[in-house]
């Protein structure tokens, strides 16, 4: 999660935004670890499905696919960070730490962002035969 969140080689500013999150996480959630409400907002935020575009005589179709786990956790990272980003109000710690238990709560942009990616892959499902 640290280096997802760092920008520009500057890991020790990284650091001290996601250990600052977990603390204001550890603040607000007493019965609960930070580990474990991450944990919780990331299987919220995994996607299963996306589209993918596949050329096939000229026409362009969005096919749904499985997404591998590996992917599945990269994305649910980048999406609650990038979010957290859009937050102006606040900084970057405290925005992280809200979006991350908006996640674990089952709100938030980030589920809303699977959510969306879902509906695209149902709505596409006619096409899974291009599936290659």
């Amino acid at each position: 999660m640290i280096n997802t969140v760092m920008r520009g080689g500057k890991k020790s500013v990284a650091e001290r935004v996601v250990y600052g999150a977990f603390d204001r996480i550890a603040e607000k959630n007493k019965d609960k670890s930070p580990m474990d409400v991450l944990q919780a907002a990331m299987d919220n935020v995994k996607p299963k499905l996306e589209v993918k575009s596949r050329r096939v005589g000229g026409a362009n179709y969005q096919v749904p696919v499985e997404v591998t786990s590996d992917r599945q956790e990269a994305l649910a990272l980048r999406w609650m960070i990038d979010y957290a980003k859009g937050r102006k109000a606040t900084g970057m710690t405290d925005a992280l730490a809200s979006e991350i238990m908006d996640a674990a709560n089952n709100t938030g942009s980030a589920v809303k962002k699977r959510e969306d990616m879902h509906k695209m892959a149902q709505a596409n499902r006619a096409f899974a035969h291009y599936r290659w």
